[in-house]
């Protein structure tokens, strides 16, 4: 069972455990949609503009259905996307509290019921990660007041709950923050650019655990092939990880325009 030797890294971009978010209607669906033999694991409206495979998920025993066919591996698809995974943990909740009789996660107390729906969570999710087939978890944005002893400030991160954004932010190779980028041309007029952020900023929760990306790529799903293809100069060992707060020893940076 013990290797005899090491595992090489991954080259290929539909190996990976990707999550993808931004604001609502940027194009992190359509740029998912891209994605080589894409299955989309649909748990809320919103691909009705996208020619895509897609399976309506309406609750927990759903997502377990699919992903058992997704397992048995008679099929053609090579990049499984849940779109979204907050709503995924909201039908992992909602199953607990069913299967337990309970209304609420606190009713079993001392934090029990927030254990049984976490590890039921990141044991599907893991799942999935470990299936010879790429994943891709979609999530929205949201701006969050981060206090530390210099002050306070803005960070956006994904819409998940913080227990469950730990566990998807802990398993992903890419964290893909889209994100509207606002310029100038000669005549003064705004030029909007939609991109992909990728390493990690005080303002932002992005990452990139191959080292294979630059800071920002336009969000265009050819363009992000092309810079993933291109050598890695020295391919980063570590997880995606959040960097200090300004004012903690990081050189503070302007925020990216435009939500």
């Amino acid at each position: 069972m013990l290797p005899t030797k090491k595992s090489p890294p991954k080259q290929d971009h539909a190996d990976l455990t990707v999550l993808v978010y931004g604001p609502s209607k940027i194009g992190k669906s359509t740029w998912c949609s891209r994605s080589e033999g894409a299955l989309f694991l649909a748990t809320e409206p919103g691909l009705n503009s996208l020619d895509v495979f897609q399976v309506p998920i309406r609750n927990w025993e759903e997502l377990l259905a699919a992903c058992g066919e997704i397992a048995e591996g008679k099929h053609p698809y090579k990049t499984v996307i849940l779109d979204t995974v907050d709503n995924a943990y909201r039908m992992c909740s909602d199953y607990i509290c069913t299967k337990f009789k309970i209304e609420h996660e606190s009713d079993l107390g001392y934090g029990k019921g927030w254990a049984l729906i976490n590890n039921e969570f990141h044991r599907v999710l893991t799942k999935l990660a470990f299936l010879p087939y790429g994943l891709v978890l979609v999530s929205h944005s949201q701006e969050k007041e981060i206090e530390t002893r210099t002050g306070k400030y803005i960070r956006i991160i994904p819409t998940l709950p913080d227990k469950a954004r730990k566990i998807v932010l802990g398993m992903v190779d890419l964290i893909l923050f889209c994100d509207l980028e606002v310029s100038s041309d000669e005549s003064g007029k705004p030029v909007y650019r939609r991109v992909m952020r990728t390493k990690p900023s005080p303002h932002y929760e992005a990452g990139d655990r191959t080292g294979r990306l630059p800071e920002t790529i336009d969000l265009n799903f050819q363009a992000f092939i092309e810079a993933f293809n291109r050598p890695a100069a020295a391919p980063r060992a570590s997880a995606p990880r959040s960097v200090p707060a300004p004012g903690d020893g990081q050189d503070k940076k302007p925020a990216p325009a435009g939500k």
